[in-house]
């Protein structure tokens, strides 16, 4: 969310002193949003490949540039519980040395050809992408396929992630942000994975060895386990030929399980502190397990967040912010995940406001239980309208919302109907999905900041047990110094 501070010039005393006849638009009010745009794609088209390699393809032809991406299906929820961070850190890896390259030339490769190449892992994928000039694919698909296929996961680039990682992890010891964050993932999740810190712990960044990650690429980046997906200024004709030059030997394999547990009950409202003495702000994290991503609902939430904390105009961040003036942004968002994904409401505020702006937190939720009146329903529809449009303004753009179909197995039509679908949603809509998922009563409540300054206020409030932490209770064995090798 945007965290720029909009500001209105008062034109009272020009008015006065220079009258006009003219009528004068109503500053005191939004203008209305402009009807929302009619969005039309070229379709999906898809094919395989001789190993059964699945292609999704879309067309683009305004910009001589294509993006090819080869999503595998398997992320950091897959982590092996005493290698957390193997997903993540194999996803950093795949271009610190691939076919016969080592990490500097496969990057002057790259660029010698004006390409882009980037790797990395999510919840439950990893990608490997390349953004290059159309005219120069035929010279850049190789070096993908060597990202993909061939990586050697050299053991002196893995010394330096290690080193990195464990600097990352030292610093943490000092941001309330990072500090909330994990706090409020393992509050909601505890021992499931989306309960685990995507980089790792101490411990488990240690006992990485090459091995482990060779292993976990053997045996998960298998043909029958990914899709290759393209945007851009080419045809199937042409492409297909190119992917089956360089993936067409990719083999098949037994892929181990990739299902996850159920994710843990909603439980009763708690609140935990961590102590972080001196600290000029209070780090706030309010939220339960919501929602999966192949949900019915899924379009009501959007459209209730809109209203609650999606945009510069909500009524969270008009409140906190451009109301009371305790914060630079305050917003909500629901995490869509393979399994419910997390409700998460957060704000940074002035220390000696923790407590108020707790208060108005919980005022939001339940008034956001109540009917959305109609102008505010239909303006936050439209602004949810109005930008889904922004997406597919450049191939890599399109790319990232045809890795979502992919991986969450969403209609090949998906995109086409979107906008329809935001607009269809009602007033009852969303206050049903509110009255499920805004429940205050079961909320967590995760706070990083000066103990001795709020801990009273916040008693006072009443919300619930509290629970009171350090900084090592949340985040473990702090790392020694290391320096920052990347």
């Amino acid at each position: 969310m945007t965290n720029m501070k909009t500001t209105t010039l008062s034109l009272l005393a020009i008015a006065a002193a220079f009258p006009v006849t003219a009528q004068q638009p109503d500053r005191t009010a939004p203008p209305p949003l402009e009807e929302p745009p009619t969005l039309t794609l070229p379709a999906i088209q898809q094919f395989t490949l001789g190993n059964g390699l699945p292609v999704m393809l879309m067309e683009k032809h305004q910009v001589p540039v294509v993006q090819v991406t080869v999503l595998v299906g398997v992320g950091t929820a897959n982590d092996p519980a005493e290698r957390i961070g193997l997903a993540s850190m194999v996803g950093d890896m795949l271009d610190e040395g691939a076919g016969d390259r080592d990490a500097l030339a496969l990057a002057d490769a790259v660029d010698f050809l004006g390409a882009r190449l980037s790797t990395g892992a999510g919840t439950s994928s990893t990608t490997a992408s390349l953004y290059v000039a159309v005219d120069k694919l035929d010279d850049a698909l190789p070096l993908l396929a060597d990202v993909v296929l061939r990586p050697t996961f050299p053991p002196d680039e893995l010394e330096r992630k290690r080193a990195s990682r464990l600097t990352s992890l030292l610093q943490a010891f000092d941001e309330p942000r990072a500090i909330a964050s994990v706090l409020f993932a393992r509050a909601l999740y505890g021992e499931h994975p989306y309960g685990n810190t995507p980089l790792g712990t101490v411990a488990s960044i240690n006992a990485l060895g090459v091995d482990d990650l060779r292993r976990f690429h053997a045996d998960y980046f298998t043909a029958n386990n990914a899709t290759v997906i393209v945007v851009g200024d080419l045809t199937r004709d042409v492409i297909e030929s190119q992917l089956e030059q360089v993936f067409g030997g990719w083999a098949t394999g037994d892929v181990p399980a990739t299902g996850l547990p159920t994710v843990p009950p909603v439980r009763e409202r708690e609140v935990l502190l961590v102590d972080k003495p001196g600290a000029p702000q209070s780090e706030i994290r309010i939220g339960r397990i919501a929602a999966p991503r192949l949900t019915d609902e899924y379009f009501a939430l959007q459209v209730l967040n809109t209203v609650l904390g999606g945009s510069f105009t909500s009524r969270l961040n008009q409140n906190l912010r451009e109301d009371k003036g305790w914060t630079y942004g305050a917003g909500s968002s629901f995490g869509y995940r393979t399994l419910p994904g997390p409700f998460l409401a957060s704000s940074a505020v002035q220390t000696d406001v923790t407590a108020d702006a707790l208060q108005e937190f919980f005022k939001e939720f339940d008034a956001i239980r109540q009917p959305v009146p109609a102008e505010e329903l239909t303006r936050a529809k439209n602004y949810e309208a109005l930008g889904f449009p922004a997406a597919f303004q450049s191939v890599r753009g399109i790319a990232r919302s045809l890795e979502e179909i992919v991986e969450y197995d969403l209609p090949r039509d998906y995109l086409n109907h979107y906008v329809d679908r935001i607009l269809a949603v009602t007033e009852r809509d969303v206050q049903d999905v509110a009255r499920r998922y805004i429940t205050p009563d079961r909320f967590a409540i995760v706070i990083v900041g000066d103990r001795e300054t709020i801990e009273p206020g916040i008693r006072a409030l009443n919300l619930g047990r509290v629970g009171v932490l350090s900084v090592e209770d949340v985040l473990g064995e702090k790392p020694e110094g290391t320096a920052n090798n990347e």
